[in-house]
């Protein structure tokens, strides 16, 4: 669908959408892996839909220089990188720029995995079916870096859930993945995520701990029923 308008009131609707899409993978091995910060809301409906154990696999762009919103690449917190070759090319960046900039964006992810996990019993992906959602899926590289990661933790199935995805995110990812499901798929230009939205905004790290805070006090519940 190349049309891009609001599909979802917020994240949360999103990820009750996205879990409706997502029941041919639900079994009692799998696991809900969010990439934070905006897939955190997301995701957790989907691992309550599921009663899924919820994890966060933390990755960000690197960005362009002079234009921080774009990004030629991205890091994961196990230190995987994917770089966009051709990008880093016309841009004429060096190889020490790319390994100054990713050192700076690891920096960055070890301080919010740390965060981020107070609230998060970290699962085994060995043998699972990890599902890895996101709010949006822009240049797709983020994503691309997340499920390199989760490979290297040797989840026998890898799904990728996003609400929402631009053409070429979607091409980039389809053939890297077992399976990738988006609910809304764009090839218009310019993509943005957030025109999916009715209600958006770029979420904060104290909003994401206390989505997974409010995560964690759910289950105790469950378990002292």
């Amino acid at each position: 669908m190349d049309e891009q308008r609001p599909r979802f009131r917020n994240r949360v609707d999103a990820g009750r959408q996205l879990a409706q899409k997502l029941e041919p993978y639900r079994s009692d091995q799998t696991v809900v892996l969010a990439v934070p910060r905006g897939g955190v809301p997301v995701a957790v409906e989907v691992a309550k839909s599921f009663e899924a154990p919820l994890d966060v696999v933390v990755t960000r762009k690197i960005p362009i220089p002079h234009n921080p919103e774009a990004g030629y690449g991205a890091v994961a917190e196990d230190g995987t990188i994917f770089l966009n070759h051709v990008l880093i090319s016309q841009l004429g960046l060096s190889q020490r720029q790319i390994e100054y900039q990713a050192e700076e964006v690891l920096a960055e992810i070890e301080r919010r995995s740390v965060l981020y996990r107070k609230n998060l019993s970290r699962p085994t992906l060995v043998d699972k079916t990890a599902i890895v959602i996101d709010d949006g899926l822009a240049s797709g590289f983020t994503m691309v870096a997340a499920v390199k990661s989760v490979e290297r933790q040797k989840a026998a199935r890898i799904v990728v859930a996003s609400p929402a995805a631009s053409g070429n995110a979607y091409e980039l990812i389809k053939p890297i993945c077992h399976a990738l499901v988006c609910i809304a798929v764009s090839y218009s230009y310019p993509f943005a995520v957030a025109s999916f939205y009715q209600r958006w905004h770029d979420l904060t790290d104290e909003e994401v701990s206390e989505c997974l805070r409010a995560w964690q006090e759910r289950n105790r519940k469950s378990e002292n029923k």
